[in-house]
């Protein structure tokens, strides 16, 4: 019988997208500019809600946690994906590839509940605003994100934990741009069965109860919505939410699509393009969405640029 120990394998290898030169090149140069417009936007972000009183409110506070998880998810994978673009052969340590997998596990878990406690956030407001203060108070919005950070770090220190103590005997060669978790239990020689059962269990309760928590929120506040007779006050609190709700289509739909599915199933190539989506494109996209269509940021935006041009 061939005995195997997990220690002996030093670095995996990525296939990553391409080995053609030029479109390498090319990657590299569109994917540095959209990780240094997530990194500026979600940042100018943060800072933009911690300058301005206006936008001191809890909708906010998740708002810039968000922001934060954002630029976390995107610098887990994209500056070793970017250096992966010019380099002869795309490599990653066995314990840099588990620490990849670590941080990237517990932002997207952090994210799904961040987003939950927005949508709780708005249902808070739209449907018992005289109480709002109370169901909201800081204290309660410091419990949902440190909840948020903590579930996040135990899911994802399980599947780690776990893909981690497999014997891999066979290739180091991955199939993939980053250490996620599908591709790698691929490259065992030990039963995974444990471990899909956990990432489907795991990930399910995560993704399907935050969904849930959403889906009853707005379905709440629907009905609330169209219980006020004015119809300019319907779309000013319809508008309130909108942003929140195509966050939520864009990073939901991609993440059921790859993770709530059987393990036959896999693709590696349209996997590929499943995971740049969400996690390169759509980090970048939030601080455009929330800015874009939210009034108060827009306002505070103005008054800060006015607030230059005068020191100026």
């Amino acid at each position: 019988m061939l005995e195997c120990n997990y220690t002996s394998l030093a670095e995996f290898v990525f296939v990553g997208f391409t080995d053609y030169l030029l479109l390498r090149i090319a990657l590299f140069v569109v994917f540095l500019v959209v990780y240094t417009l997530t990194v500026a936007g979600n940042l100018g972000l943060i800072i933009l809600v911690n300058i301005d009183p206006s936008l001191r409110k809890p909708m906010y506070y998740f708002l810039s946690n968000l922001s934060f998880l954002d630029i976390c998810y995107s610098t887990t994978i994209a500056p070793k994906m970017l250096a992966n673009f010019v380099a002869s052969k795309k490599r990653i340590s066995f314990y840099g590839c588990a620490l990849q997998m670590f941080f990237f596990a517990c932002s997207a878990d952090a994210e799904c509940l961040t987003l939950a406690a927005m949508a709780y956030d708005r249902y808070a407001a739209i449907c018992h605003p005289l109480l709002y203060s109370a169901l909201m108070s800081p204290r309660v919005c410091l419990g949902l994100v440190l909840l948020a950070y903590f579930s996040g770090s135990v899911t994802s220190l399980v599947h780690v934990s776990l893909a981690f103590r497999l014997s891999y005997c066979g290739s180091n060669v991955v199939d993939h741009f980053f250490c996620d978790i599908p591709p790698l239990l691929a490259l065992s020689c030990a039963d995974t069965h444990i471990n899909q059962l956990l990432l489907f269990a795991l990930c399910g309760f995560i993704q399907s109860s935050t969904f849930m928590v959403i889906f009853i929120s707005y379905a709440c506040i629907l009905v609330t919505v169209l219980r006020i007779k004015s119809s300019g006050s319907r779309n000013k609190t319809f508008s309130t939410c909108a942003s929140h709700l195509m966050a939520v289509t864009l990073f939901y739909g991609s993440l059921l699509s790859m993770y709530l599915r059987p393990a036959s199933s896999y693709s590696p190539a349209l996997d590929k393009v499943v995971a740049v989506f969400y996690t390169i494109v759509f980090p970048m996209f939030n601080p455009i969405i929330y800015s874009f269509r939210n009034k108060d940021v827009k306002k505070a935006l103005k008054k800060l640029f006015e607030r230059e041009w005068i020191f100026r």
